[in-house]
């Protein structure tokens, strides 16, 4: 019915490949305005694992840099509190320049107000990773199902495709689905050469990757490829990402599955929220719920590893898109990039489920 050949079991459900970051959140106040922050631990790629941990109690690791100073401390310790399990290679930091876990700052906005996302991403020892830096055969020795990393990673220096090219490699061997979640972003690809390198770089990795995670505006930029035909009507339309699957699958035969999230932002509060998925042919569109956002950071992550866990559960593929369209809405309605909410509220959702009070 998808088209992959997942495996009934192993040590690890899913593993993730990516950087680790903290976030400094000072809620609806600007930074230029700010007296205290909120600390939230993050990575695009770490976020799944969490989710899928966390939410879904499935069993996943992150294959990431960790620095021995306090922060990366910090981080650790958040990383083994939602129960994913750490593959690090790790750095010394020299007390004055690093190398360095990354910051990302990011207030929350409000209203006709949007949020703003900045980096502080120098010497950063997630870019330092390099070809060579993990034993792929020790991580995967006891079974993994699953193999996850994105763009962000693969945008952050010259070594870490090479990094995610080796991580794919020998996840196919040892029988793991393979995915990728695009996640362009311009500021990243635009400090490492453009959008002309982004395909580039892309082209190679895509190669090895079977299910795909992009909107409209990542396929374009991150594939190279032309815009839909049919212009949306809507942000919610989902035939224009429809419309460009065709060239997708041309250009990467192998994929099966491409997924997205659809989004008609009213208000930074206020959001139409959707899903889509395109699956071995099959085309899945989940409902549409009018969101009130208290942190929109991380939706999209919450929207992959719900329909992630469906898919690595056996459900069907809308019943998997509808899992991971009601735990994306959910995660908006939390503090912090990872998940909050509880395997029951999230089907109860993906069901129908309503606001009203549980008594």
């Amino acid at each position: 019915m998808t088209g992959l050949s997942i495996l009934p079991g192993g040590a690890l459900d899913f593993v993730s490949l990516g950087a680790l970051v903290h976030r400094l959140d000072p809620g609806v106040v600007p930074f230029r305005k700010a007296r205290e922050c909120r600390i939230h631990v993050s990575g695009g790629e770490f976020n799944c694992a969490a989710n899928l941990a966390d939410c879904f109690g499935m069993r996943t690791g992150i294959v990431t840099a960790l620095v021995d100073y306090p922060i990366g401390e910090l981080i650790d310790g958040f990383v083994r509190s939602v129960g994913v399990k750490p593959f690090y290679k790790r750095f010394r930091h020299d007390g004055v320049s690093g190398p360095n876990m990354a910051t990302v700052y990011s207030d929350r906005g409000h209203g006709v107000r949007p949020p703003v996302v900045f980096y502080n991403r120098a010497n950063e020892a997630g870019g330092l990773l390099k070809a060579g830096d993990f034993d792929w055969q020790a991580i995967f020795s006891g079974g993994a199902r699953w193999f996850h990393s994105g763009g962000i990673f693969a945008a952050l220096s010259e070594t870490t495709p090479e990094v995610i090219l080796e991580g794919m490699q020998a996840a196919k061997a040892a029988g793991a689905v393979v995915s990728f979640d695009l996640n362009y972003r311009a500021k990243l690809w635009n400090a490492a050469g453009g959008e002309s390198h982004a395909v580039a770089v892309l082209d190679r990795i895509l190669r090895h990757v079977d299910v795909l995670v992009g909107n409209e505006e990542d396929l374009q930029k991150g594939l190279g490829i032309p815009g839909p035909e049919v212009a949306a009507k809507s942000r919610l339309d989902p035939s224009a990402f429809f419309g460009m699957i065709d060239r997708v699958i041309e250009k990467h035969p192998q994929i099966r599955i491409v997924a997205t999230t659809l989004r008609e932002v009213h208000s930074t509060n206020r959001h139409s929220w959707s899903a889509v998925a395109w699956v071995n042919g099959q085309t899945c569109v989940a409902p549409t719920a009018e969101l009130d956002v208290y942190d929109r950071i991380g939706g999209g992550d919450g929207f992959a590893s719900g329909f992630f866990y469906g898919l690595l559960t056996g459900e069907k593929p809308e019943d998997a898109l509808k899992l991971g369209w009601a735990h994306g809405a959910l995660l908006t309605s939390f503090p912090g990039d990872v998940t909050m909410a509880a395997l029951p509220e999230v089907r109860a959702f993906a069901q129908g489920g309503s606001a009203r009070v549980q008594r």
